[in-house]
């Protein structure tokens, strides 16, 4: 991390510290592109099942482009061209395609597939699976359709005191990717003291981009007076990212965009920390930045927490014949 060079402690004029990394991850960047190059190759209208990111500026961008979002698959004509989120989907919503004769490009985040994955084996190996994420999200209700007679949702450490399983000798854990990774660790705590022979994923669920992003915030919660995290409301990692500088002790909001800043928020604060969900494009932090100039705001330092450089190949629906052949050429 660099400063601007003042003696520890020393705050000499009002500072910005831009976070890195922030922002599109691997898994956003490819669903989104999967939009733009269905839209280019097939033409509009390019159906969606649910938002295909969770952010409102992405999904009304592809909106305006061509791309038609919908909550149900009854919502689009038999045979049309329908693009699955990156949250994943069921097999029950996978076979509603097939029946409707749909066109389908999957945009599965690679890393939700791979929870889908550890659901299907442990389910056949005849186990409980304590899948930990919250309810209601796009992702945990397609990873509970993979086995939802063998799968049980745990969404905080009170659940997991009082979870009941047929056989706590065939217990399992799994959770959603986008996960606070210390109410996650609380979590598991308590299962494995509950049923000491559970079984987790062989590498952890909680995908790198939410990790990286709460360490960074960690990293400077301490160094700040305010976290601004730029991302929609139903952005999971979005959230978590303002809980971990909050349990910090330092405030922290969940904005849009720079139209959300309150200027209450800028009382007495000499140091904000502005930062980006995994769905939130570059663009609003620009934005966002430029607009903290009218609070004196006019300093601004990069501060680099990790390096990424993690990138997902495009599904093979949109491989064309013709792309084909150009790399082949």
């Amino acid at each position: 991390m660099h400063s601007n060079g003042s003696p520890e402690g020393e705050v000499t004029r009002k500072r910005v510290i831009l976070l890195t990394p922030r922002g599109f991850c691997a898994g956003v960047v490819r669903a989104i592109d999967v939009v733009k190059i269905a839209l280019d190759m097939f033409k509009p209208p390019i159906y969606v099942r649910k938002e295909i990111v969770h952010n409102r500026h992405v999904v009304d961008e592809l909106r305006r482009a061509g791309a038609v979002f919908v909550e149900e698959l009854t919502e689009v004509p038999v045979g049309a061209r329908l693009i699955f989120s990156a949250h994943g989907v069921s097999p029950m919503v996978r076979q509603e395609a097939r029946d409707r004769s749909l066109k389908v490009i999957d945009a599965t985040c690679p890393l939700v597939t791979k929870v889908h994955l550890e659901a299907l084996k442990f389910a056949r190996e005849g186990y409980t699976i304590l899948l930990i994420g919250h309810r209601e999200h796009d992702e945990v209700t397609g990873t509970m359709g993979e086995a939802p007679g063998a799968t049980i949702v745990v969404s905080s450490e009170e659940e997991a005191e009082v979870v009941a399983v047929p056989n706590p000798d065939r217990v399992c854990y799994l959770t959603q990717t986008t996960l606070s990774l210390d109410e996650t660790s609380g979590i598991i705590a308590r299962l494995q003291a509950r049923f000491p022979k559970m079984q987790g994923p062989p590498a952890q669920d909680i995908c790198y981009a939410t990790e990286n992003r709460q360490l960074a915030v960690k990293a400077v919660a301490g160094k700040c007076q305010l976290l601004l995290v730029v991302g929609s409301q139903n952005s999971s990692n979005s959230r978590r990212m303002v809980e971990v500088c909050r349990n910090a002790g330092t405030p922290a909001y969940l904005v849009d965009d720079e139209r959300d800043v309150d200027s209450a928020w800028m009382v007495g604060v000499e140091t904000v920390v502005v930062t980006a969900g995994a769905s939130a494009p570059e663009h609003l932090v620009e934005e966002l930045v430029e607009s903290l100039s009218r609070f004196g705001f006019h300093n601004v330092e990069q501060v680099e927490i990790k390096d990424e450089d993690v990138r997902f190949s495009l599904p093979g629906e949109l491989q064309s014949p013709a792309m084909l052949t150009q790399i082949a050429l």
